[in-house]
């Protein structure tokens, strides 16, 4: 499985330091999600990046900052645009919300994050929607496809195991590294879960829609 880290939406003092450590400690796929920033913002921040890392960086909005980067990996938010816009770069990625819209985009984007796929830790209050089923979603993930697919959405250590036996091919996680009180320890930790291929002690999904683990619920 792969472990994915989401930026945190607005300006983080400790962000491009917790950064480098993290690539340090072997992150490969950062997702670049500022949507209120202009482009001088982020190509301001894109600046404090060491080049070496470009290339694990996705940039979610003004995408034409890719080329002044050389960032090889774009995220196409929600909306789908033509696929020339989209020529000529490694990695294409893009947010689903529904199973209907995860069944159309397969094959059609190198990467998609299904989301939210449990309770949010970083947006209170956000999560699946009522007629969100595991075992409609373990159908569709269990298709052909040449497309990754993330979970996204209430992902901590307790919420792995489950999301590798749903067959998704990793998790990207945001309110676990950045609410926590130390980031690297935080994103060392869920490392750990990921390599892991055993089921341990974290418990696993019960296809009625339950996590079958005492630290499920996410505060």
């Amino acid at each position: 499985m792969k472990l994915i880290v989401i930026s945190p939406e607005s300006e983080d003092l400790r962000e491009q330091t917790v950064l480098a450590q993290l690539f340090a400690a072997g992150l490969t796929s950062y997702h670049l999600r500022k949507p209120a920033w202009s482009r001088d913002q982020l190509a301001a921040w894109l600046r404090t990046v060491p080049a070496e890392f470009h290339s694990r960086i996705v940039l979610h909005t003004h995408h034409e900052l890719a080329g002044d980067f050389s960032l090889a990996s774009l995220h196409d938010r929600d909306e789908p645009k033509p696929k020339s816009n989209l020529l000529g770069y490694s990695l294409r990625s893009r947010a689903v919300h529904d199973l209907s819209t995860l069944r159309a985009s397969l094959d059609g984007y190198d990467r998609l994050l299904v989301s939210p796929v449990f309770p949010s830790i970083s947006k209170p209050g956000y999560g699946p929607a009522s007629d969100f089923s595991f075992a409609d979603l373990r159908s569709v993930l269990t298709l052909p496809r040449r497309t990754e697919v993330i979970a996204l959405g209430g992902i901590d250590a307790s919420r792995i195991v489950s999301c590798r036996d749903l067959g998704f091919d990793g998790v990207a996680v945001l309110g676990a590294i950045w609410q926590a009180a130390d980031p690297v320890t935080a994103f060392s930790e869920l490392q750990a879960v990921v390599n892991h291929r055993g089921h341990g002690e974290h418990g696993g999904l019960n296809l009625s829609g339950s996590v079958s683990s005492e630290a499920s619920v996410v505060k």
